[in-house]
């Protein structure tokens, strides 16, 4: 800063010094303006909207205890689970465009996105506070926003809500064997053995991230496809053969905690193979499953289905190739913004498929 205290004592005349007029200069650098209040605003909001998200970077201080149960709960994560019961309801070929069945796959939605997703989220926030104090400090748990009794009582709401909900799902269906309910429950366990000690498959690269996968493909699938229909073995084995794409995916969600994987020595793949091949092996699982997925429904003689979703897969290398490979750590947002949108439609696609075929 300039010195504004009095000078008493005059100075020698100094020669003038030659400066540039395009070099920065102490008093050209003063004079560069500030940051806009709206600017300044705009960016707060964007922040507070990535909070309430659940999306990474997102530190700004909330004091609402409801906008901080919904950071816990993650919002963005339940977008691909709601896509899965649409894909499911597609599959079972029994859907009717009608307001009953339309309100009753917006239920399903509710108990596979909302309240099962935001139990699994809340859950792994809950045994993950250490990681996150390393990673993501801001987090509501190692920030302090809120209690342990808090997240313990939430936890507990959204399973019994979700319990809850399929319950009456499978009375609405009229199913004799409670299947909704089933996979409620066989959910909730994945997420706890995913997240909790003693199992806390997440420690370990490859199981953990398959469960995630099947958790965000096969599950919300398999819960829309018995909704509508029946759920038949072939079914959740192309599913499941489906998630291994998914697994690739949920490789990407671990280059943002490579570090403090490391120093608690969770074994995800970035840690146990090293960031760039990590990267190939995420991008070829997503690809190479895809493709799989195309070559059965050309086999079943879905041929224009076959093609939509091999096309679909052009788009996800070329992203690949110019993101993610080249720097993963600092394209993996990017890098899914970009390519998931095609791997997601690609789902629907092969749902269609399935379900005009009668599979």
């Amino acid at each position: 800063m300039p010195d504004l205290s009095p000078n008493l004592s005059p100075e020698p005349e100094q020669p003038p010094l030659l400066v540039d007029e395009a070099t920065p200069t102490p008093a050209t650098l003063d004079a560069q303006p500030l940051p806009a209040a709206g600017d300044l605003a705009t960016a707060n909001k964007g922040s507070r909207a990535r909070q309430l998200l659940g999306m990474k970077g997102a530190d700004v201080k909330e004091t609402s205890i409801w906008k901080i149960r919904l950071q816990l709960m993650k919002p963005i994560t339940w977008i691909p689970l709601i896509w899965g019961v649409v894909c499911g309801a597609a599959s079972s070929g029994n859907y009717v465009w009608n307001l009953e069945n339309f309100l009753i796959a917006l239920a399903c939605m509710l108990l596979s996105g909302p309240l099962m997703a935001g139990y699994t989220q809340t859950l792994n926030d809950f045994y993950d506070r250490e990681l996150d104090a390393i990673n993501e400090p801001y987090r509501p748990i190692p920030s302090g926003a809120i209690s342990i009794p808090q997240v313990t009582a939430q936890i507990w709401g959204l399973l019994l809500a979700g319990i809850g909900l399929s319950v009456a799902l499978d009375f609405w269906a009229g199913h004799s064997f409670p299947i909704m309910v089933v996979l409620t429950l066989g959910g909730a366990f994945v997420a706890y053995i995913y997240s909790a000690p003693p199992l806390k498959l997440k420690q370990n690269g490859w199981l953990g991230n398959y469960a995630l996968g099947a958790s965000y493909i096969a599950l919300p699938w398999w819960a829309g496809h018995a909704l509508f229909g029946t759920l038949t073995p072939t079914i959740m084995v192309l599913t499941l053969f489906y998630s291994l794409a998914g697994l690739g995916i949920a490789v990407v969600n671990d280059f943002k905690s490579v570090e403090g994987d490391a120093q608690l020595g969770l074994k995800s793949l970035p840690v146990m193979f090293g960031v760039q091949r990590a990267a190939w092996i995420s991008a070829f699982m997503i690809d190479a499953f895809q493709i799989g997925i195309a070559l059965y429904l050309a086999y079943i003689g879905q041929n224009l289905y076959a093609a939509i979703l091999g096309l679909l897969v052009i788009p996800q290398i070329t992203f690949q190739d110019m993101y993610f490979l080249r720097d993963p750590l600092k394209n993996d947002v990017k890098y899914q913004a970009s390519a998931q949108p095609f791997l997601v439609l690609g789902m629907l696609v092969a749902g269609l498929a399935l379900g005009r075929a009668g599979i």
